[in-house]
């Protein structure tokens, strides 16, 4: 008898994805056969006064830590800052439902110019193949 393939809810509901877009990583990472943990670690870091953890959501296995945002709020911003002022050897990406999208109302500052200000590789969507390719650092 045949082996039944899981289908991508078994997977969703095995994992227990918080969005859409992590599904769709999860997915585009499936179908590609890319070997991945979904929010398999948690990375320590200070804030200030207080001690708090950070749990990636996908870390390919390359060593790439993706970060899926459809809002990319201030607290997730000072939360990313702080992991890479504390944690300058990890290589924490962004998949955004939206890179073009602005930090607030009030400012004319999106997602994408707050990466490129400090610098993050971003994209849109999906995970780029050339990531997704890219050999295991040392």
């Amino acid at each position: 008898m045949k082996a039944k393939k899981q289908s991508f809810k078994q997977i969703g509901v095995r994992y227990g994805f918080r969005s859409g877009l992590e599904e769709k990583i999860a997915e585009q990472l499936t179908q590609m056969e890319i070997p991945f943990e979904y929010e398999n670690i948690t990375i320590k870091y200070l804030k200030p006064a207080k001690a708090s953890r950070y749990t990636p959501d996908f870390v390919l296995h390359n060593g790439i830590i993706i970060e899926t945002k459809g809002r990319f709020m201030v607290d997730d911003r000072q939360k990313h800052l702080l992991i890479k002022e504390q944690h300058p050897d990890l290589d924490i990406r962004f998949v955004f439902t939206g890179s073009r999208s602005k930090i607030s109302k009030a400012s004319k500052t999106t997602y994408a110019d707050w990466c490129d200000k400090h610098g993050f590789l971003y994209a849109d969507r999906f995970i780029p193949d050339a990531w997704l390719l890219e050999p295991k650092k040392s």
